[in-house]
């Protein structure tokens, strides 16, 4: 007989115990595992997709020639005129060319051919891991000084009396410090495709953000959402709308007025739709789509709560001060630079090296502190940098498998023999998914332009209208691709894809319902 008592109930009869399943919660894959099976698909896919290529044509400043690369890789030149390019059939200006606008390697319209497959095998997806990151070194190092930056920066404490500062004075008025942010993203998006570059404003900005109450949802919505509705519908944008208007033979003024329309409902859009989580989860903390995640964002930027918070506000000096106005300047001279100075990411990585150094000398601090901080501040960011690398390896696969243009020539095919509103569409939807496969702005303008714009010709619509198609319907794609900026920037929040898709699945949405309602109206009213 058991040595254990049987349970009963209170009729006497023994209590059968239900056993509960415990339920096993999905977890959704990191931003590495993601591009490592996109990576997968990319090599399966050079073994699928017909190898095929349109001939590039691109300038050469020192010799004033325009040299010809047919898909078999040979090289030839021909003078830079404008009777040769008309011979070629790319109806674009030669002054694009020799005043420097158009520096890429542009596909020549009627060119394409298809080739002996080039198909990658396993070796290839670690190879292309290898060659991505390298590609993108420039990048990587400005990343990895601008979080050495910070590091120096957070040893100090300045960061934290500083912010501990503002929270007082915004109490009550917190949304309009993420009203400001947002507008200003929106503008630098429209007039100089702020992206990559706005990667250096979240060590700033998220720690404002999360002591003012909101979640980091609220922080890639003002910085990267608003940015990229800006970018969706650039203005003046010389990496998107001004590259895009050269690659397709027109004045980049071309469809001005829609493009300034759009991006005025763009930026009430999403700004509306901030202030709606916002006002959300203040009335609700639970309801943010991160809220789990609440402790361990405050943990990872620092944000300090309680009698510590308090002493690092009364603790605000003058040196603390200094700090501050030099590390906020970091990221004014960095636009200057931008606009200004055609400053990339060498010049940024090095003004914000030359800023860190100087606030290791006013620091106070002892030589061994302040570079351990810079160390260990980059370190932090190695991962985010990775990202970026590894997203350029997947791009690397489908060109050197030869299946990027293959796609481009079966784009273009799509939409032959169509007209008037369904055409425009069509083409939208086409630069949505191309958008997945080249997700640079410049890159798939100098790639698709040549050769979808004349098609705009044979169906009686204004070149424009594809341009405009190529923004909203690539935009569209890139607030969520894997492939683009998306993944870098979650990473560096430690933020879960399936909260972000959440939150900016209806953004896409609008974008392309209302792109698409606006191309219609271009094309009805041409």
């Amino acid at each position: 007989m058991s040595t254990e008592a049987a349970a009963v109930d209170s009729a006497g009869g023994p209590v059968v115990k239900k056993k509960t399943k415990r339920k096993k919660k999905l977890s959704f894959p990191t931003a590495f595992t993601i591009l490592f099976v996109l990576t997968i698909i990319a090599v399966v896919a050079t073994s699928f997709v017909p190898a095929g290529q349109y001939a590039k044509l691109q300038y050469v400043a020192d010799s004033n020639v325009l040299t010809v690369t047919s898909p078999q890789g040979e090289i030839s030149e021909v003078p830079a005129t404008q009777d040769e390019l008309d011979q070629l059939g790319v109806q674009i200006d030669i002054e694009q060319f020799t005043g420097g606008s158009i520096t890429k390697a542009i596909s020549i319209p009627g060119t394409y051919e298809q080739l002996q497959a080039q198909p990658k095998g396993i070796a290839d997806v670690t190879q292309a891991m290898v060659s991505g990151t390298i590609d993108g070194v420039d990048i990587m190092v400005f990343i990895l000084v601008l979080g050495g930056l910070i590091g120096v920066v957070n040893a100090t404490g300045a960061f934290e009396s500083g912010l501990m500062a503002l929270t007082k004075k915004t109490k009550g008025h917190e949304f309009l410090l993420v009203f400001l942010v947002a507008l200003l993203m929106v503008l630098g998006g429209t007039s100089c495709g702020l992206e990559e570059e706005a990667v250096a404003f979240y060590p700033i900005l998220v720690p404002v953000f999360l002591a003012l109450g909101y979640d980091s949802i609220v922080c890639v919505g003002a910085i990267f959402l608003a940015g990229s509705m800006g970018t969706t519908f650039s203005t003046i944008n010389p990496f998107s709308v001004v590259i895009a208007s050269n690659a397709a033979g027109i004045n980049f003024m071309e469809g001005f007025e829609w493009r300034v329309g759009g991006c005025i409902v763009g930026a009430v859009v999403v700004i509306s739709y901030l202030y709606w989580y916002c006002k959300k989860i203040k009335a609700n903390p639970e309801a943010s789509y991160t809220y789990e995640d609440r402790e361990h964002f405050a943990q990872l930027f620092n944000v300090e709560r309680g009698e510590t918070a308090a002493a690092h506000a009364e603790g605000f000096s003058l040196r603390k001060k200094a700090i501050l106005v030099l590390f906020i300047s970091a990221f004014v001279l960095m636009v200057y630079g931008v606009m200004n100075l055609h400053w990339w990411f060498p010049q940024m990585a090095a003004m914000f090296l030359a800023i860190s150094i100087i606030i290791m000398f006013i620091s106070g601090t002892d030589e061994k502190t302040v570079v351990n901080a810079f160390i260990n501040g980059a370190s932090s960011l190695v991962g985010v940098s990775l990202i970026i690398g590894l997203a350029r390896g997947i791009n690397l696969i489908m060109e050197e498998g030869l299946i990027s243009d293959t796609l481009l020539f079966w784009s273009s095919n799509a939409v032959q023999g169509m007209a008037g509103p369904a055409f425009i569409l069509i083409m939208m939807l086409l630069f949505f998914l191309l958008g997945f496969v080249v997700p640079s702005s410049s890159g798939l303008a100098v790639l698709a332009m040549p050769i979808m714009a004349p098609l705009a010709d044979t169906v009686g619509i204004d070149r424009y209208s594809i341009v405009c198609a190529y923004q909203w319907g690539q935009y569209a794609m890139l607030y969520l691709a894997p492939t683009g900026l998306v993944l870098a920037t979650l990473t560096m929040l430690d933020m879960k894809y399936s909260k972000w898709f959440k939150f900016v699945w209806p953004i896409v949405v609008f974008t392309l319902v209302f792109g698409g309602i606006l191309l219609c109206a271009q094309v009805m009213l041409a």
